[in-house]
């Protein structure tokens, strides 16, 4: 292969404009001397060069003929020469029509026909010439921009498009598992008839641009994407856009992709359908898993799953490099494949920030960790409340019967990889392969400190799931809120913390109605996610009667949380107050004789050293008298003599 200096290649370019020009130029000096012999000015001069010229790809692309070529180069002249406007002027015998009409051209052009001013021909569909008002051989005719330039050779988009459309980067690393998805794209653009729009699906984090892309490139097409939410809302408005863009990618011979981040719905369906089968250019849809829009033809479906486990380590490796020494990975990185599943975009980003931090003694290993859990944040932090948490195992004082589910619960998360691939106990089916966990007990025993001390041992992010923002009044939108939380955690496995679960995983009620028959869909929906949610999924209830049975025998683990008797509660005040907190005279065996809980003894002990550093004192047993009132009186609750017996 030869290769072509840079300053040979800008010069040949640079050729290839100034030829172009002086036969635009050519066309212009022919289209004058059709106007009269009177016509001023000069004619071509010398031999013209044989040049595929931009005009001739126009003229091809839209298929005009020798007469509508014309028109094209009379609005043209009158942008290009300065002079042009006093031919018109004199070819249409009056001074003040110094502008081309569809009549002039009808009058001094051969092979003139009347349905070249038609609405459907090309001249007026793909909007390269626009009349003026008025009668329409006598109104103002006017060039397109986005033509004008395009016959000079300084083509781009149409600043219409550049505001909603962005070309694509091809150079993200395509997983060998997607190779499959590329060739049925590429098969199905280059498949002779109709062109059919084509639904790319995948689930999050499946490389559907990338495969976009990389079909494009086999074709030698520039890949473009639009957003689907950035459709205008109006049909007359889709229908131009889809116009400009097809007479822009028939000239430059590029692709859309158009991304559906929302396809749940036949309603959403609708418009982006629409848009994209009135494309006259190669053009795909990009939805989530599971969409499935029932208007598209059969076979447009091209289904992209995300990079298996083994290219995700392959992905990895290459993007880390060879690593050596003390800071090397020391074989972390399985663990790290194991629990974040992403994409490779992700992957090379998280890499990259993982060797940007490098500061000894951290491993690289714990640095690729930490990167991973910051790049599965992106789709959660919107949808939920992240946790931060420091709380160990020494900060719950629990029954050892309880301790040790807990301690269950940590080895199946930590040992998923190995039992389930390596050991190959996840069998044919991906249906509950989760981890759920029902936490129950009364209110303050624990619940969710347990459910931080898990999220902390497992080096994982803890999710509190708010109800009042999952929950909707309206028909789907809770399982449309619920689908997009379980589809962003899946990315990192993250803990998913529901508080106060009976109010989302209430038991299914007997159909009466239209709003029981749909609050029975989102709970059997609920179940159906659990089941395959693959990371811990952890629900706190104080009422664990009211939950659904179904629901119930679908939860790898069950802990309840028993009220604290008086060693267990002792053992909680004695950890109450710090030691940075001053104390003075507090007997631990004398607070546990209040019959509460662990909240409510962390509630007592803040409101007591709260007393305390205003007298500017230590905390004493008067101080938490004063608080344990205020917390009773809050329980509506009365505090007993025998539970204060020896304070004071």
């Amino acid at each position: 292969m030869t290769t072509i200096p840079a300053s040979q290649a800008l010069s040949a370019g640079q050729d290839w404009l100034a030829a172009n020009q002086r036969a635009l130029m050519a066309e212009v000096a022919a289209v004058r001397a059709m106007l009269g012999p009177d016509a001023p000015g000069p004619g071509p001069e010398g031999a013209q060069e044989e040049i595929s010229s931009s005009l001739d790809a126009v003229c091809t692309c839209f298929g005009l003929s020798g007469f509508e070529r014309r028109i094209v180069v009379l609005c043209a002249a009158v942008e290009l020469d300065g002079q042009f406007g006093q031919v018109l002027a004199t070819a249409q015998g009056d001074p003040a029509r110094a502008y081309p009409t569809f009549g002039l051209a009808l009058a001094a052009f051969p092979g003139a026909h009347w349905s070249a001013l038609a609405p459907w021909a090309p001249l007026r569909h793909w909007q390269l010439i626009e009349p003026g008002p008025g009668s329409l051989t006598a109104a103002p005719l006017r060039i397109d921009e986005w033509l004008l330039h395009a016959l000079a050779g300084a083509g781009g988009l149409d600043p219409r498009l550049a505001a909603l459309v962005e070309p694509l980067d091809p150079a993200d690393p395509l997983p060998a598992s997607a190779g499959q998805a590329v060739e049925s794209l590429t098969e199905a653009w280059e498949r002779p008839g109709p062109g059919v729009p084509l639904l790319l699906r995948g689930p999050a984090g499946s490389p559907k641009r990338a495969v976009f892309a990389a079909a494009c490139a086999r074709l030698g097409w520039q890949p473009y994407v639009l957003h689907a939410a950035e459709l205008p809302s109006g049909a007359a408005e889709r229908d131009e856009l889809a116009r400009l863009w097809s007479r822009e990618e028939l000239l430059g011979r590029g692709a859309l992709l158009i991304e559906c981040a929302d396809a749940d719905e036949p309603a959403a369906w609708a418009p982006w359908e629409r848009f994209a089968g009135r494309l006259a250019t190669a053009a795909a849809v990009a939805v989530p898993d599971g969409a499935s829009p029932g208007t598209l033809p059969r076979g447009t479906i091209v289904d992209v799953g995300k990079p298996a486990r083994a290219e995700q380590r392959d992905l990895w490796a290459a993007a880390l490099g060879p690593q050596d020494g003390p800071g090397s990975l020391n074989g972390t990185l399985d663990r790290v494949v194991a629990q974040f599943d992403l994409d490779a975009p992700a992957i090379t980003a998280a890499a990259g920030w993982a060797q940007a931090c490098g500061r000894p003694p951290r491993d690289l290993g714990t640095r690729a960790w930490e990167a991973s859990r910051r790049a599965a944040r992106g789709g959660l932090d919107g949808l939920a409340q992240r946790l931060e948490s420091t709380a160990t195992f020494e900060d719950l004082v629990l029954p050892e019967a309880q301790r040790e589910l807990l301690g269950d619960i940590l080895a199946h998360v930590r040992q998923r990889s190995r039992v389930y691939d390596e050991w190959q106990m996840a069998g044919p089916s991906q249906r509950g392969l989760g981890f759920s966990a029902l936490f129950t007990g009364p209110s303050g025993t624990g619940k969710t400190l347990a459910a931080e001390v898990l999220a902390n041992a497992l080096d994982l992010d803890l999710y509190r799931i708010d109800l009042s923002q999952v929950v909707s009044k309206y028909i789907g939108e809770t399982e449309k809120n619920l689908r997009r939380i379980f589809d962003a955690a899946g990315r990192g496995g993250a803990v998913l913390l529901f508080d106060e679960a009976d109010a989302l995983f209430g038991k299914r009620s007997e159909v009466r109605d239209s709003h029981d028959r749909y609050a029975n869909v989102e709970i059997s929906y609920l179940l159906q996610a659990m089941d395959s949610y693959r990371g811990l999924a952890v629900l706190t209830t104080n009422m664990r009667s009211a939950l659904d049975q179904a629901f119930l025998r679908r939860l790898r683990f069950v802990v309840t949380f028993p009220f604290p008797g008086p060693a267990e509660r002792a053992r909680i005040w004695a950890r109450a107050f710090p030691p940075a907190t001053p104390t003075r005279g507090l007997d631990v065996s004398r607070l546990a004789q209040l019959s509460v809980a662990g909240g409510n003894i962390r509630s007592i002990a803040l409101h007591a050293a709260f007393t305390a550093a205003e007298a500017g004192g230590p905390v004493g047993m008067r101080e938490v008298l004063r608080a344990a009132v205020a917390e009773y009186a809050k329980l509506e609750r009365p505090l007993s003599d025998a539970e204060i017996e020896g304070w004071t």
